[in-house]
């Protein structure tokens, strides 16, 4: 018999009194002598090429990018720059409780002055959302506002327009006391503009766990984009600056680097009050970032639900023509879009919309050479630059060159401004849109599967192989593969069919298979997308982003790749099958299966799973942890009883819930 030294030595110890050939009896009818040996073996045996998943993934995905289509005419781009930007403002960014935060008034509370030489800097504090307090720089331009007669006095002149420049900041401790930032602000001050310098949300005084970006998320899974707060904050800045005195609201740039880069094409692509934009180093199409996602990908926030089911960063520039553009980025990147390879593409793309709107001079592009990601004295004197020919039209007396500000250099403290104690953040933000949710109706197959946007595959299955009393399989599942290792017991037909799930993939559901093998069963362990085998790699969860993105859903694909392998099994065998997983994840993604397949799989057994949906909130889970568990909108009408509902006549088992 297949059984262990220690289990042997259990048995002989309980058993040392019976005659030989009772004790033989005894181990020969235990559950393990059911088994084929090697269970663990074959459950760890790869059925894939290396790499197949995640390959599989970058081709889908890249293939899933709309193109930039430009049209022949002046009046036909216009209308379907229209069109773009209302989508993207009512479909991606404006959904859920974000159209009440829409039509909210900015209220900005005032921290003091800082006087200096030739400018000035207010320290102020908005409301980004309702209870999301925001702090910010104003450096001002301190303008002489008299002149000198050559026959008289003093008289007084009419003020001159101040055109006004919004600077955000990326991923960066120091936020608003960083050198680089301060230096730009100063500089722009001193040369008699406007310069705004906000704190980015998840940063410096802002740097809350709760405020971390992949938290954003959890707005998303209660049907409020997270991406919405950030726009708000930056909506708000912009209606901060061009309500300053004398604000030129014709002669609006925007800038900022890496993260700031992202911020800056998001709100002057979608709000065209901005004059100019200037994104340095802030990202690249989708379609390059699924060929370098290990430095492309991008955050939640730069990769939230559904943008991509619409546009592509490069729809995003081309919607600022016939505005002005400067592209930056540096050839020696150390971080992500280094200017080789990121670039190019979306200076091509955009230049068709520029010509034909007759502002070709307006998109330029600038790669600098110094090392690292930086907005060092290169970048920022490329974009005075830019900023004296397309926003100051070339006014005498501009000098781009950057004037030294070291002394005038402050640290944190100084620059600091109080936020509240209770500062919302995303999980508090979600669980006060959940709760100002009414009633979801009646659950329906239909509303999850519009919500979870599963997939029907249809299966083909590619034999991988035998060993003893296993067979391996690779079941390829319309775009995607799938492996799959069918085990029987070792005597009699098997009983049933058993298809295990694991949040540690198949090669840990040893335990599982040698339980439901012992009882008779037929085990199938399956490795969905992004587990097991089926794994992606570093920085996995940034491709779930993409999939998000893209308008497809990470719990979709993983419960329509499990519906369709139980309806190839039923197929195969002739009857549903039972669903066993193991962990919160799969368990999540079995009981989506089961309630969207009723004919293939019979039923669902639980373990280690979830009551609710809430404990994505209440134990701070974000989408780096458990990318599937994001689906918009998916606990504003189901929880996770809604869902056994719609398993049901079939039995949900959850042990020890």
């Amino acid at each position: 018999p297949n059984i262990s030294n220690f289990q042997f030595r259990i048995t002989v110890g309980l058993h040392m009194r019976l005659p030989l050939i009772a004790l033989l009896l005894v181990v020969s009818t235990l559950p393990l002598a059911a088994q084929p040996p090697g269970v663990d073996e074959a459950l760890s045996r790869p059925i894939l090429a290396p790499d197949q998943t995640k390959i599989d993934t970058q081709v889908w995905t890249a293939t899933q990018v709309p193109v930039l289509q430009v049209p022949a005419t002046r009046g036909a781009w216009e209308a379907q720059a229209r069109t773009l930007r209302q989508r993207l403002l009512d479909e991606v960014v404006y959904r859920g409780k974000a159209r009440e935060w829409r039509t909210q008034t900015v209220k900005v509370e005032e921290f003091g002055v800082i006087e200096a030489d030739g400018y000035r800097v207010r320290k102020i504090r908005f409301e980004a959302v309702p209870g999301l307090h925001v702090p910010a720089l104003v450096y001002e331009p301190v303008l002489t506002r008299t002149d000198r007669s050559e026959s008289g006095p003093y008289r007084a002149r009419t003020p001159r327009k101040i055109p006004v420049v919004l600077n955000f900041n990326g991923h960066e401790g120091t936020g608003m006391a960083n050198a680089y930032h301060q230096a730009r602000a100063i500089n722009l001050a001193k040369k008699g503009l406007y310069a705004i310098n906000v704190e980015w949300i998840g940063q410096t005084q802002l740097a809350t766990t709760g405020l971390q970006h992949y938290k954003m998320n959890m707005l998303d899974l209660v049907g409020t984009p997270g991406l919405a707060v950030f726009y708000e904050s930056l909506r708000r800045t912009l209606d901060i600056g061009l309500a300053l005195p004398d604000a030129d609201a014709s002669k609006v740039a925007v800038t900022g680097l890496s993260g700031g880069g992202w911020q800056t094409i998001i709100l002057s692509a979608l709000d065209t009050r901005v004059t100019l934009a200037n994104p340095v180093a802030g990202f690249s199409s989708f379609v390059t970032r699924t060929q370098w996602p290990e430095k492309d990908l991008g955050d939640s926030e730069q990769t939230p639900s559904d943008l991509a089911s619409i546009a592509d960063y490069t729809h995003l520039n081309a919607l600022m023509a016939p505005r002005a553009l400067q592209l930056t980025y540096n050839a020696k990147d150390t971080c992500c879009y280094r200017g080789d390879y990121a670039v190019g593409n979306l200076v091509q793309q955009a230049r068709p919309v520029f010509d034909l709107l007759g502002a070709s001079a307006k998109l330029g592009y600038h790669v600098n050479y110094d090392n690292g990601h930086n907005y060092e004295q290169d970048n920022r004197e490329a974009f005075y630059r830019f900023v004296h020919e397309h926003l100051l039209d070339n006014r005498p007396g501009f000098d781009p060159r950057e004037i030294d500000v070291t002394k005038d250099l402050r640290d944190l403290a100084t620059l600091t401004i109080p936020v509240p104690a209770d500062n919302a953040d995303f999980p508090t933000l979600a669980r006060g849109i959940l709760a100002s949710l009414p009633a979801p109706a009646a659950p329906t197959r239909a509303r999850l599967q519009a919500l979870v946007k599963a997939p029907t595959f249809t299966a083909r299955a590619v034999d991988a192989g035998s060993a003893s009393g296993a067979i391996f399989w690779k079941l390829h599942l319309d775009r995607w593969t799938v492996p799959v290792t069918e085990l029987a017991p070792t005597t009699g037909a098997a009983k049933a069919t058993t298809l295990l799930l694991n949040d540690a993939g198949r090669a840990r559901a040893g335990d599982d298979a040698r339980r439901w093998l012992g009882e008779g069963h037929r085990v199938a362990a399956v490795d969905p997308w992004y587990f097991g085998e089926s794994a992606l790699g570093k920085q996995d969860f940034l491709f779930g982003l993409l999939v998000a993105a893209l308008g497809e859903r990470p719990l979709g694909l993983e419960a329509g790749q499990v519906a369709a392998t139980a309806r190839w099994l039923k197929s195969r065998h002739g009857a549903p099958v039972q669903v066993v997983a193991r962990g919160p994840r799969t368990s999540l993604i079995a009981l989506v299966a089961a309630a969207l397949e009723p004919e293939a799989i019979s039923g669902v057994q639980l373990h280690d799973s979830w009551k609710t949906l809430r404990e994505v909130l209440d134990r701070n889970i974000s989408a780096q942890q458990m990318p599937e568990m994001f689906a918009f909108g998916l606990l504003a009408e189901f929880d996770l009883p809604q869902i056994e509902a719609l398993v049901a006549p079939r039995p949900v088992v959850a042990p020890g819930r």
